[in-house]
């Protein structure tokens, strides 16, 4: 292949993204360029369009339209009691599809990494002398997962997070 830096930069930043190395990038970059009208040429125009006209809202931290007010800040018919705490906006996605006024719960959703761990335990911190209830989601064993490729930490907090049947 010759030495396009154009290409090469798009390598690159393709790369940057979630599950993707070099080579996936590649094979990408290859498919839009063969499939220039039905893929590259949209997906340009999209990316763009997403570039000027969507920005995360500065109360909530949803995405949203710059040209629109914040959906979920703006709902005034909305009542909230729980408050789901998130590390980023596909958690907060995964949150709303799966089913703030007087709020009765803090329910922690945060990884069960150190980052993730030490928030929760911020967020804890920073509410203990509220009246509001804090949660955290369980952890334990994956649905399908196997007890003799789990790793220490997860063991733990199976046995930690168990329940009566």
């Amino acid at each position: 292949m010759q030495n396009l830096p154009e290409i090469d930069n798009l390598i690159k930043l393709i790369s940057k993204l979630p599950g993707l190395g070099p080579k996936s990038a590649k094979r990408i970059i290859l498919k839009m360029i063969n499939n220039r009208q039905e893929i590259l040429k949209p997906l340009s125009n999209n990316l763009s369009d997403v570039f000027k006209n969507i920005e995360r809202c500065r109360i909530c931290g949803t995405l949203k339209s710059n040209n629109n007010p914040c959906n979920n800040c703006e709902d005034k018919n909305k009542k909230y009691s729980k408050i789901c705490v998130v590390e980023n906006i596909s958690d907060q996605w995964a949150i709303e599809s799966s089913s703030n006024d007087n709020i009765e719960e803090v329910i922690l959703a945060t990884s069960a990494t150190v980052e993730g761990q030490t928030t929760a335990f911020y967020i804890q911190d920073s509410i203990k002398n509220t009246n509001v209830k804090i949660s955290k989601l369980a952890q334990g064993l994956p649905v399908g997962g196997e007890i003799e490729t789990s790793d220490d930490g997860t063991l733990i907090s199976a046995f930690k997070n168990r329940r009566d049947l």
